[in-house]
């Protein structure tokens, strides 16, 4: 069995839908009855320097754990992974991953799915999912977030290949990414809040179908950069733990991600993100505990 768009469409190629081959998955023979196992390829555009990007692991392994429980029951088809909690044990490379999945609970309501990345014979991210419904109505309260274009404005630093962004983070390869030149003042060499904005926006071919586009909106709640460049604090920021929130299925077009934090201790700090879709409604969330890169 393969994870990919809908019969009745035509499979997606590189060029034009790159996170759908993430979210391609073929089905292997499982260790055991009650645990799915499958077959996966993230290409090296999904990296950050030369790992994989931790949200793109997350999307990828929600794809796994949403294919095995509703091959599991048909019941389950409108569930969707509401909450995933993450665990990086190693940091895998581009290439050839399989996922191990296992049900731990099913439920009318929610149902509990663990999820682990494998790369060479090592559990590298494990992820316990939870499962339910996603919101379909208008909220009974949001806050607004007017002071953010619904789309990149023009003096917007894109993550071409070529640019300062793009050298590191090469997923603006596979999807339109920009940051906000306002808030991101690391970039002038100067300091100002620990915040940063951007608008991130799948290319076509990865907004065809609503699955993807729904892992798309989860993978990109671990977009931003570590929000203590903006203090002078550059490099390697570990993730310690990642929590990743689904609240709805974004409506086509631009993602907007707000990047801000608790506090930035001596040792770790925290980071929350917030993605809003191209009608201002919360999509996706994330938090992470994460440790501090060290000054220059």
């Amino acid at each position: 069995m393969t994870i990919e768009l809908t019969a009745d469409l035509e499979p997606p190629t590189m060029a034009d839908a790159p996170f759908s081959r993430v979210c391609a998955l073929t089905e292997l023979t499982a260790t055991s009855p009650d645990t799915g196992r499958y077959a996966g390829t993230i290409d090296k555009i999904w990296t950050v320097g030369p790992k994989v990007h931790g949200g793109t692991m997350v999307a990828a392994s929600a794809a796994a754990a949403t294919g095995w429980l509703r091959a599991s029951d048909p019941a389950f088809a409108e569930m969707a992974p509401i909450a995933a909690s993450s665990d990086f044990l190693g940091a895998p490379t581009p290439g050839e991953v399989e996922y191990e999945v296992r049900i731990r609970k099913v439920g009318r309501q929610i149902c509990l799915v663990d999820a682990t990345l494998i790369q060479d014979d090592r559990a590298l991210v494990r992820t316990a999912f939870t499962f339910g419904h996603l919101d379909d109505v208008d909220p009974i309260y949001a806050p607004q977030h007017g002071d953010m274009p619904a789309e990149p404005p023009a003096d917007a630093i894109g993550y071409g290949e070529d640019s300062p962004m793009g050298r590191v983070v090469h997923v603006g390869q596979g999807a339109d990414l920009f940051i906000d030149r306002e808030w991101a003042r690391f970039l002038n060499g100067e300091q100002g809040e620990p915040r940063l904005r951007l608008w991130m926006r799948p290319l076509p071919g990865d907004q065809v179908d609503p699955d993807v586009a729904m892992y798309f909106a989860m993978m990109s709640a671990d977009m931003s950069p570590p929000v203590p460049v903006n203090l002078g604090h550059f490099g390697w920021a570990p993730t310690v733990q990642m929590t990743t929130y689904l609240r709805r299925r974004p409506a086509p077009g631009w993602l907007r991600i707000i990047a801000t934090t608790h506090e930035i201790g001596g040792r770790m700090f925290d980071e929350d993100q917030l993605i809003l879709d191209s009608t201002g409604a919360v999509v996706a969330q994330s938090r992470q505990l994460a440790l501090v890169p060290q000054p220059r």
